[in-house]
């Protein structure tokens, strides 16, 4: 005979249900959001927290027993996968987009010493500002830029994936790719 549950599955919403049912049944999700979805379902059928875990390919019910008391907290972000280990981000947005922001002003020959910018160069421009991050490394600076949808040119500077400036009769214009955005995957 089971124990009883120390937290049990609140009712889910007609919403909730039909996402769940779209996860646990789509082919293009992450195995990982198909399991605990599966186990969602099963617990909110009236199965045990073990045979959910069995249905969803588990061994133990206490794994189960933590996701619904996050589904209870959360709702479906329990679905999503939670930081796995390694340290913690240390620079948030706000510091992202100081960095973002330093990327897309032009350089002062003067007070930056290049006309381009390199990942040294915007370093030291970053940590040297007085709203500056001064510890910023240069890692740091590639990732969000790489994720803002930068790469670095063959001209050595930091340009816009997907975006070019073309001399056209009329003046210079800026062309989108609009498959820049697979290509990068």
């Amino acid at each position: 005979m089971s124990r009883r549950q120390k937290e049990p599955l609140r009712p889910l919403s007609d919403e909730e249900r039909a996402e769940l049912v779209r996860v646990q049944r789509a082919r293009s999700e992450r195995a990982e959001r198909v399991l605990r979805a599966t186990a969602l379902l099963a617990v909110a059928d009236g199965v045990s927290y073990t045979e959910a875990a069995q249905r969803a390919g588990r061994r133990s019910g206490d794994g189960v027993a933590h996701l619904v008391a996050r589904f209870n907290a959360v709702g479906l972000a329990a679905l999503d996968s939670r930081h796995g280990g390694g340290p913690a981000r240390q620079y948030g947005t706000a510091e992202q987009e100081r960095i973002l922001a330093e990327c897309q002003r032009v350089p002062d020959r003067e007070q930056d010493g290049t006309a381009t910018w390199s990942l040294t160069t915007l370093q030291r421009a970053v940590r040297c500002a007085p709203d500056g991050l001064p510890q910023v490394s240069t890692f740091t600076i590639l990732q969000t830029l790489y994720e803002a949808g930068y790469s670095y040119q063959q001209s050595r500077t930091w340009c816009h994936t997907g975006t070019a400036r073309r001399r056209r009769k009329r003046g210079v214009v800026t062309v989108t790719d609009p498959d820049a955005t697979p290509q990068k995957s």
